[in-house]
């Protein structure tokens, strides 16, 4: 038996004035999948995420959330709902510490049940811990993307959505942050990744969707994307 759709779009469409930035998008997502959301900048990423968590709304089509219709709710009534956003930029708020940061995460959960998500972020990122009392603004770029991620964790998503993780870190760091999504992954968390650093997006998910010009012009196997000649050819330089 197949896993549960958690997350699906049908005839998802973005319009600013006469510029469609995405134009009838259809996904879904199965409960435990990784999917990687893959394309040029301006392709419509990043306006897709912020219509699954309702910082925008949609222009037409409908968001579908565990069954039940999301599209129209505000972005906190969606955040109520368990699904949970890594930002583009992290966004920190650069005046509070580290564990004022992770605090705001959780303002949706009763406060019995913080110190359990605390417990597992500090976890995996045991860095956070020792900078518990440190203001986010004066992390390290690397220390903040760690931050944001344990800022949405600590909603306890269904459904994590992560908008370029690796923007603005060395190697170095991108592979470490990408080695704590397998471990996220690994306790069946269903994730979403937009991401530039594809090579990367692609091993460690399931399944791809390519976006080119607001539209998803190919969904394949991470690996069957990995082999495309056009995926190989545009975005990873072969």
């Amino acid at each position: 038996m197949s896993a549960a759709i958690v997350l699906k779009t049908e005839g998802l469409t973005k319009r600013f004035g006469g510029l469609i930035t995405t134009n009838r998008i259809n996904f879904e997502l199965r409960e435990g999948e990784i999917k990687a959301l893959i394309g040029p900048n301006g392709a419509g990423k990043t306006t897709t995420l912020k219509a699954i968590t309702g910082l925008l709304k949609p222009s037409k089509g409908s968001i579908t959330f565990n069954g039940k219709r999301i599209d129209q709710l505000s972005a906190h009534q969606i955040a109520k709902s368990e699904i949970g956003l890594v930002p583009e930029g992290r966004q920190l708020f650069d005046g509070l510490t580290v564990y004022e940061n992770l605090l705001m995460g959780a303002f949706t959960r009763p406060k019995s049940m913080r110190d359990d998500s605390l417990e597992f972020c500090f976890k995996i990122f045991p860095r956070l811990k020792e900078r518990r009392t440190q203001l986010a603004g004066t992390l390290s770029g690397g220390e903040q993307q760690m931050l944001a991620i344990a800022r949405t964790l600590m909603l306890k998503p269904a459904l994590l959505l992560i908008d370029e993780l690796s923007m603005g870190l060395m190697p170095i760091l991108v592979a470490e942050l990408f080695k704590v999504l397998e471990t996220i992954r690994d306790q069946g968390m269903t994730i979403l990744l937009v991401e530039q650093h594809i090579r990367s997006a692609l091993e460690l998910s399931n399944k791809a969707y390519l976006m080119e010009q607001g539209r998803i012009v190919q969904e394949a196997t991470a690996k069957e994307m990995l082999e495309s000649e056009h995926v190989k050819t545009v975005y990873l330089g072969m």
